[in-house]
């Protein structure tokens, strides 16, 4: 099989309903012979339903003929728990025993509504809720945010 005759495959994390061919899209579609008008009018109303400006990771399959599919995936976690707590950023020296260790708390409750929305991704959802939620849990403590009951 000849180079020519692969897909190849773009990763993009794009705001929803906000694609527009300026960069990063642009430049990452245009390189692979790909209009990015097209791309950005068909995101764009795949992600109607999201609240505008959400972080959607898109992962782009460019076919030799220079036609493509895409995928969209849930927001990042790390976003996910932000919005939740509704902070801006995570903690700089996270997990330190110290008030600044910390930049706030999220019930399990929280944690187990992230986990369900990461199930949601192709590639989740056979795993088990359990170990999502530990993978959620593990990323919440290295952002600084503690897991209560």
């Amino acid at each position: 099989m000849s180079q020519a005759a692969k897909n190849s495959l773009v990763k993009l994390i794009v705001a929803a309903g906000q694609a527009a061919p300026s960069p990063p899209v642009g430049p990452a579609l245009g390189s692979k012979g790909i209009k990015a008008i097209d791309f950005c009018k068909e995101f764009n109303a795949r992600t109607a339903h999201y609240e505008t400006g959400i972080p959607i990771p898109t992962l782009i399959t460019v076919k030799p003929d220079r036609s493509f599919t895409f995928e969209l995936k849930s927001p990042p976690t790390g976003y996910l728990l932000l919005k939740a707590l509704g902070k801006e950023k995570g903690c700089g020296t996270p997990n330190k025993k110290t008030k600044e260790g910390s930049i706030g708390q999220l019930s399990l409750k929280h944690i187990y509504e992230i986990a369900k929305i990461k199930k949601t991704d192709e590639r989740h959802s056979l795993l088990e809720m359990k170990s999502i939620v530990k993978t959620v849990i593990g990323v919440a403590r290295s952002m600084g945010i503690n897991v209560v009951a």
